[in-house]
């Protein structure tokens, strides 16, 4: 497996398993076969509502805690929560976690990247990230954090590759950890000319030129599937290379075009609602 290396010098695989919007049956079958077949990258969040189900996938998978990078995130009616962070903890039924992010630049965001600093230095998260953090968020955050946070989770795609984001990204070393990888399913954006092209030379399938692309540009990737053959394909990204020449033509591709559009009333709607966790 591919690692990245991150700015604390703890590595993460390169590519991972998303659990977005699996149930928690479906989130607990994928996690338990992703890691058989070799994933050792894991992403949840409180606000999936399958923390629980991800962490028996993992027990269940055979594979020893320490090998798998599992990632969660706090949602905002956490932040203020002293006790967010062992909840979380519980309901994963781990120790640590190896990435914890906060999930969205809502409510009192400031006091759940407080909250990352302190699971941070007391060991329970070995790295921190930010979700969903943009423009004068990030900005804000920059002048207000005390520890440099390992990643930030976003949408990244061909069509939209954060090229303002990464400027500030590069300044601190940050990773960037990709949503919507392949466009939310954007059949426009699949059956682009040139990925069926480099699909033909490399025997590889549209999707899995695209999950290549991230990985080449730095960031590493978190496809969710709850079809056992899509999560092999998935991973199935690291025996080729594509060329200088060749991630060229899909830079033209950038349209600086998103996908998902959040407003400032979706943020206060998020800092109002709690996730009715999984027993």
């Amino acid at each position: 497996m591919k690692n990245v290396v991150l700015n604390n010098k703890l590595e993460c695989p390169a590519v991972g398993i998303g659990t977005y919007m699996l149930s928690p049956a479906d989130a607990e079958n994928s996690v338990r076969e992703a890691l058989k077949m070799g994933y050792r990258l894991v992403d949840t969040a409180n606000a999936y509502v399958n923390e629980r189900a991800v962490g028996r996938g993992i027990r269940e998978s055979g594979v020893e805690r320490e090998e798998v990078f599992l990632s969660t995130k706090l949602w905002p009616s956490e932040y203020e929560n002293e006790n967010a962070v062992d909840e979380t903890l519980e309901r994963l039924g781990v120790d640590y976690v190896d990435l914890l992010y906060i999930h969205q630049p809502a409510g009192n965001w400031l006091a759940g990247y407080r909250q990352l600093e302190k699971a941070y230095r007391e060991g329970k998260a070995k790295s921190i990230g930010i979700s969903n953090f943009e423009g004068k968020y990030i900005e804000e955050l920059e002048m207000k954090w005390e520890i440099v946070p390992q990643f930030i989770q976003v949408e990244a795609h061909p069509y939209f590759t954060q090229k303002d984001l990464r400027g500030t990204l590069e300044k601190y070393d940050i990773k960037l950890m990709s949503w919507y990888p392949l466009g939310h399913g954007d059949k426009s954006l699949i059956n682009e000319p040139v990925f069926a092209e480099l699909g033909r030379k490399y025997g590889k399938s549209s999707a899995q030129i695209i999950l290549r692309w991230h990985t080449q540009m730095g960031f590493v990737v978190i496809p969710g599937s709850r079809n056992v053959d899509h999560i092999r394909d998935n991973l199935d990204i690291l025996d080729f290379e594509l060329t200088d020449d060749e991630m060229a033509e899909i830079a033209k591709l950038d349209k600086n075009e998103r996908y998902y559009h959040r407003t400032d009333e979706q943020l206060v709607q998020f800092a109002g609602w709690k996730p009715g966790y999984e027993k």
